[in-house]
């Protein structure tokens, strides 16, 4: 059952064609790499997907709860509040809130107290808050930053910035999550490590994971299928052994090594 199904996608800017005509879905529960050079427009993709831009034409569609329902154009909050979590290739934290308060943020679309119970702090408010502290920290334990749970977000390694994106981004309970480039930056350690949390998450989380990533040991290691984009354009898709063959892509972007390998 298709999760997520993008048809016809298109955004221009002025004269510049960034996306142009991409058609692509996700099954429920798929692990799916997005790959391609710089400027293959994976991010403006991603940034469609999400409502950071509107479409020039196209639709893209989102299974949630047993129905399909158009999200292109819709506004980043309420998608969000559909099931569709992303990161950033570029961090994006609150830098000067704590680590527990990045992640307990993003919980807010699912408190269940009122204005009044949180002015009075009525005992529904106690509870709810209760609540969302426990489900920050075992997101905290599960990325490994339970015990920095107090300091500023701009304070932590880089790495460890990135594992807190992926917590917060969990935290807003996505059906669909969307990682951008989520090991840039990131040592060999650290890239280990973010590899097996990825399907670990996918596994535990029962969340359908769609990623950008430029090292391909990362996206041949984790992804069942891979999507190539190429001046805005989907020009391959298939397992990693498909992708590692395909002469399109081998030109486009992995070369000849890669597929020699």
């Amino acid at each position: 059952m298709s999760i997520l199904k993008v048809e016809k996608l298109t955004k221009s800017f002025g004269g510049l064609t960034a996306v142009s005509n991409v058609n692509m879905y996700l099954d429920q529960g798929e692990l799916v790499g997005l790959i391609g050079p710089n400027g293959a427009g994976k991010t403006t993709l991603f940034n469609l997907l999400t409502g950071v831009y509107k479409p020039t034409a196209g639709t893209v569609t989102l299974q949630r709860g047993g129905s399909d329902q158009v999200i292109s154009g819709l506004k980043p909050s309420t998608i969000c509040e559909m099931g569709l979590a992303r990161t950033f290739q570029n961090i994006r934290l609150f830098k000067d809130l704590t680590v527990l308060d990045n992640v307990r943020i993003a919980m807010h679309k699912d408190v269940r107290y009122g204005l009044l119970s949180s002015f009075l702090h009525l005992p529904s408010f106690v509870r709810e808050e209760k609540r969302l502290k426990e489900k920050s920290l075992e997101l905290l334990r599960v990325m490994g930053l339970e015990d920095k749970k107090d300091e500023l977000a701009k304070n932590l390694p880089y790495g460890e910035q990135r594992h807190l994106e992926i917590a917060r981004a969990l935290a807003t309970n996505p059906v669909l999550l969307l990682l951008d480039e989520p090991a840039a930056g990131m040592n060999p350690a650290e890239t280990a490590r973010l590899t097996e949390l990825i399907g670990w998450i996918r596994e535990n989380y029962k969340v359908t994971i769609l990623l950008i990533e430029h090292d391909m040991s990362l996206v041949m290691k984790v992804c069942e299928r891979i999507f190539v984009l190429d001046y805005g354009m989907i020009i391959a898709n298939g397992t990693p052994a498909e992708i590692q063959s395909d002469k399109r892509v081998i030109e486009a972007y992995l070369g000849e090594d890669v597929a020699n390998a």
